[in-house]
């Protein structure tokens, strides 16, 4: 397939809607006009940062710019489809999408260029912030993959491992007592790492592998296991 395969069902598609079409017109891969509107297409067969370069600098001509790309195949997955029509919309920018594989093919507006309204996601706000809240510092690398993050959980993770190394097998409602907060019982039972075990109901033990990972957070562990020794000292 070639670009020039997306522009016949693209011009025929404007023509039926009115407008007058011409191709590469200083650029534009087709430009429409229908009284005072002007409308310009850039054609792909694929999405990337060209096509973005391309539509939105054709934006400096008019606010309607559309991107028209083939009808995305059964391998093109639900979450690689959200993420591309964000980004379209956020840039204001309208999508067409070309079946070039029917009989006849077809072209659907997915969507049109409309202003962007950044609303804002309360709840992904404040979940971020409670993961920011969460963290007693920063023991990460920006930037970094393929590595053990230290998340608010597994912090608190740390902090009860810390609390079971020091004093001992412990009940959920005791290790609320000495700091470990409201989720404590969940990370016991949940068990996410393998670092406890239930030894009798309601009371919770460090296993070998949970005393063993704690060295893999030598800063962390070490405040924790410096606060479980002054509370012990209490």
């Amino acid at each position: 397939m070639r670009e020039t395969d997306l522009y016949p069902p693209v011009r025929d598609f404007l023509l039926a809607q009115g407008f007058t079409v011409r191709a590469e017109v200083r650029g534009c891969d087709i430009v429409a006009t229908r009284g005072d509107d002007l409308v310009i297409v850039e054609l792909k067969l694929g999405f990337g940062t060209d096509l973005l370069f391309q539509a939105t600098e054709r934006q400096r001509m008019t606010d309607s710019v559309y991107v028209a790309l083939p009808r995305p195949g059964e391998g093109f997955g639900r979450k690689q489809w959200r993420k591309m029509t964000r980004l379209l919309r956020r840039l204001e920018l309208g999508l067409l999408l070309v079946s070039v594989d029917s009989e006849v093919p077809l072209v659907e507006i997915a969507f049109h260029p409309l202003p962007s309204e950044r609303r804002k996601r309360s709840r992904m706000s404040r979940a971020l912030l409670q993961e920011m809240g969460g963290r007693l510092e920063d023991f990460n690398e920006g930037g970094s993959a393929r590595r053990k993050l230290v998340t608010a959980y597994r912090e608190n993770a740390i902090q009860i491992a810390c609390f079971l190394e020091r004093f001992g097998p412990l009940s959920p409602a005791r290790l609320r007592r000495l700091g470990t907060g409201p989720k404590t019982l969940s990370i016991l039972s949940s068990n996410f790492y393998g670092w406890f075990q239930r030894v009798e109901r309601g009371i919770y033990t460090l296993t070998r592998q949970g005393k063993e990972e704690l060295d893999l957070y030598p800063e962390l562990a070490g405040h924790y296991r410096e606060v479980a020794g002054l509370q012990d000292k209490g």
